[in-house]
């Protein structure tokens, strides 16, 4: 009889040595990965920069300082990123040669496909599209086309933050063909390039 009980309290005792650490398990609070980052969605926000004639140097002579707001959508697939943007910007004024004298950039619309890839909260991406762009008459040009579409392509990075903030570095290169202006040499036509560096602030919803 001590025999029998003995050999109970002694499988009872392997019994709670082995279950013991399971049971602890159970209790302690199950540890979840943080979820992955996630670029899908809509957007909106600003930016500023400027818009400049030559290269390499954004900040020499005949720039302007610009401005603007823009909107768009996101959708994340894995690590790639697709998406579509409107933006509006004021140019400053930057100015441009032609025959017989100076014309400036007012005002640009766009409209752009991007494509990237991203790294958890940062995001390479490049850019395509067209552009509306409004010039002015500047030196010794009399008149001019005005609203004029051009064709453009960039690229930027942009890195995400909690709270769906995100702050963007972009460059973008806009070419308009066919631009007519009149001065004392007569009229003429002229392929405007332009180029814009600019940072911005998204909110993402």
């Amino acid at each position: 009889m001590f025999s029998q009980a003995k050999i109970i309290l002694t499988a009872s005792a392997l019994a709670m040595c082995l279950l013991g650490p399971a049971m602890a398990a159970d209790l302690l609070p199950a540890y979840n990965d943080p979820p992955a980052f996630q670029w899908s969605g809509a957007y909106v926000g600003v930016h500023g920069g400027t818009a400049f004639t030559g290269m390499p140097n954004p900040f020499a002579g005949r720039n302007g300082l610009s401005g603007g707001v823009q909107a768009g959508y996101n959708q994340q697939m894995g690590p790639a990123v697709l998406g579509a943007e409107i933006e509006g910007s004021y140019l400053g004024g930057a100015e441009h040669d032609v025959e017989g004298g100076k014309i400036k950039e007012k005002w640009r619309g766009a409209a752009k496909a991007k494509a990237g890839l991203s790294f958890d909260q940062t995001l390479l991406f490049g850019t395509g599209g067209v552009a509306l762009t409004k010039f002015d008459k500047g030196d010794n040009v009399s008149s001019i086309d005005g609203w004029k579409l051009g064709y453009l392509v960039g690229a930027g990075i942009e890195q995400g933050f909690a709270g769906g903030l995100s702050a963007k570095v972009e460059y973008d290169y806009v070419r308009t063909p066919g631009v007519e202006t009149t001065s004392a040499f007569g009229k003429s036509k002229a392929t405007i390039g332009s180029h814009e560096l600019k940072a911005g602030i998204n909110y993402r919803f």
